[in-house]
């Protein structure tokens, strides 16, 4: 790993700040959507975990659980559609926010947004894919910024 690297957020900090803005703007839009706190969370980790971005994964696993998100719907997260643990309304806000995390795999596919949209409002499914979109940014500026995990 290369410690040369440039960290994004502290290069451009008025950038960093505008994006931490807009992910609470998204954050509170998806509540007035009425979805769950806690689901963000998982959205925002599933989007994590399909990027394979460990700081992100790490931040919000550990915001969950202060939030009060059950252990074991974190640790079956990657497998959701296997499980009982997800609601209809998670499964659909999950499978959008896979979706919109995978565009090179098929551009938001029509057979996935009308699953997520059989379940979800208009208003839901706005406030779902503005949290994926946010972070998948996060999700790059940390990678490229190579963000440090500890043990």
């Amino acid at each position: 790993m290369s410690d040369s690297r440039v960290n994004l957020g502290k290069q451009h900090p008025a950038a960093y700040k505008a994006l931490i803005a807009l992910s609470a703007e998204v954050e509170e839009a998806a509540v007035t959507a009425g979805l769950d706190p806690l689901l963000v969370e998982l959205l925002r980790m599933r989007t994590s975990q399909i990027n394979g971005c460990a700081f992100c994964l790490r931040m919000h696993t550990r915001d969950a659980l202060k939030k009060g998100e059950n252990p074991d719907r974190i640790a079956v997260l990657p497998a959701w559609e296997e499980t009982g643990c997800f609601s209809e309304t998670d499964r659909g806000a999950l499978r959008l926010t896979e979706a919109v995390t995978r565009v090179p795999d098929g551009h938001v596919p029509d057979t996935e947004y009308d699953a997520a949209a059989a379940v979800l409002t208009a208003d839901q499914i706005s406030a779902v894919a503005w949290p994926a979109t946010v972070m998948n940014a996060f999700n790059r500026v940390a990678i490229t910024s190579r963000y440090p995990v500890g043990g």
